[in-house]
C-alpha cells in the first residue's frame, strides 16, 4: 500500500484576510466531508476511514458525506466495519465510483444511501463470488463456510 509520503503528499494553501493555512490535501476534503478509498482495504485503512466517517458524523449528522472509492477490495473484516459504520450513523453518504471498483470496493459503492450512488463514466465497477479457504475440524469448516455464505 503506497499512502503519500511528505515529500509526496500535495498542499494546499488557502488564505483569508492576513491569515494563510496549508493542508494536506486529504485533510482539506476531509474539511469539505469528502473521504477518499484509494487503496486496497485493510485494519489500517478501515479504522481510518471509519474514523473520518465518525467525525463528520459528530460535526452535523445532517450533512452529506461524499466518499470517492478507488479500491480493488480487500480483506472482508476490514471492509465490514466500514460498511457496518456507513449503516450506523445518520449523515446520507454518497459513493462514487472513480477508476476502479472490485470486491469488497463495489460492496461499499452499494453501501451507499439510496439514489445517491454514482459511477463516473469511465470508472469500471467488478463483483465476484465470495473467496474463501478453510481447514481444521470439520465443525470449523461448516462455521467458516456458514460465514462464505451470510
Amino acid at each position: 500500500m503506497n499512502f503519500p509520503t511528505a515529500l509526496t503528499m500535495p498542499y494546499v494553501t488557502e488564505t483569508d484576510g492576513r491569515i494563510e493555512r496549508s493542508y494536506d490535501i486529504f485533510s482539506l476534503l476531509l474539511k469539505n466531508r469528502i473521504i477518499m478509498l484509494g487503496t486496497p482495504i485493510n485494519d489500517t485503512v478501515a479504522n481510518l476511514i471509519v474514523a473520518q466517517l465518525l467525525y463528520l458524523a459528530r460535526e452535523d449528522s445532517s450533512k452529506p458525506i461524499s466518499m470517492y472509492i478507488n479500491s480493488p477490495g480487500g480483506q472482508v473484516y476490514a471492509g465490514m466495519a466500514i460498511y457496518d459504520t456507513m449503516q450506523q450513523i445518520e449523515c446520507p453518504v454518497s459513493t462514487v465510483a472513480v477508476g476502479f471498483t472490485a470486491s469488497f470496493g463495489t460492496i461499499l459503492l452499494t453501501a451507499g444511501t439510496k439514489g445517491m450512488r454514482y459511477a463516473l463514466p469511465n470508472a469500471t465497477i467488478h463483483m465476484h463470488q465470495p473467496l474463501g479457504g478453510a481447514q481444521g475440524q470439520a465443525t470449523d469448516i461448516q462455521i467458516q463456510a456458514q460465514e462464505i455464505l451470510r
